[in-house]
């Protein structure tokens, strides 16, 4: 790292550890009171697994540049938030680490979010595994319930290969739709390597689908995430849209609105 940056990463440890809370000892063993606030740098660097020696250099901004494990360490011992640990991987000059796996829950302002835009604007959200986990009521009477029984019933990435993505976007928007859906699918699976869920999904189109052999064969992955569509809706026919996606990082949601174009 260099030594501006090393001293920022010091600094920014050392604030951290001032607001962990100091261990619980026994009356009987408290032999002097604590004259900084949080954790000692001993207690800390117990906790992490590392040297006091090495500690210290860390927060001084003397020693080099420290691994991901070490990172982990920290941010473990330190009781870091998920934003505040990617914060000391990016000032370490690491790249922060991946989510195990997408969050199953949905923020509930997103949610209300959702509602008040019933009547107006359809908008879903789906997950990093490529499964809608929210969607109101506008996107509901536009796209239409979610059927079927199976895994896959919420896949994003399985609809692209049906006949219902044909009705609703067409022969040329469906095989648009189904490059793109392959596409992401590449891209969630370089996001969750370990994921079962999506690699039997791999498995199941490459059975079932010779478009989705082609596409996949094609090795693309994120084609854009801005564009305009036109869907056909059941009861007012073929409707433009101006369709968004935007990135909730923390839970690894996408939420895509539907704005209608003239």
């Amino acid at each position: 790292m260099p030594t501006r940056t090393r001293a920022d990463f010091g600094t920014y440890l050392r604030s951290r550890r001032a607001v962990v809370a100091a261990p619980e000892q026994p009356a009987e063993m408290r032999t002097s009171r604590r004259r900084v606030p949080g954790l000692r740098r001993q207690e800390l660097a117990e906790a992490a697994g590392i040297s006091v020696e090495y500690y210290i250099r860390l927060e001084q901004g003397r020693a080099p540049r420290p691994s991901r494990e070490v990172l982990t360490a920290l941010a473990r011992a330190t009781g870091l938030t998920a934003a505040e640990r990617d914060h000391l991987f990016r000032l370490a000059g690491e790249l922060p680490p991946e989510p195990s796996a997408p969050d199953s829950t949905v923020r509930p302002g997103l949610l209300r979010l959702l509602d008040g835009l019933d009547d107006t604007i359809p908008v879903t959200v789906h997950d990093g595994r490529l499964d809608v986990v929210a969607r109101n009521a506008a996107a509901t009477e536009l796209l239409g319930p979610i059927s079927g029984t199976g895994r896959y019933r919420r896949s994003i990435v399985r609809h692209g290969f049906t006949a219902t993505a044909r009705h609703l976007l067409g022969d040329e928007g469906a095989h648009r739709y189904a490059r793109w859906a392959t596409a992401e699918l590449r891209s969630a699976i370089g996001r969750y390597p370990d994921d079962e869920h999506l690699r039997s999904l791999v498995r199941e189109l490459s059975t079932t689908s010779t478009a989705f052999r082609d596409h996949w064969s094609q090795g693309e992955v994120s084609l854009g995430r801005s564009g305009e569509k036109r869907l056909h809706h059941p009861a007012r026919g073929w409707l433009a849209f101006q369709s968004e996606m935007l990135h909730d990082a923390e839970r690894d949601h996408w939420v895509v609105i539907y704005a209608p174009t003239p």
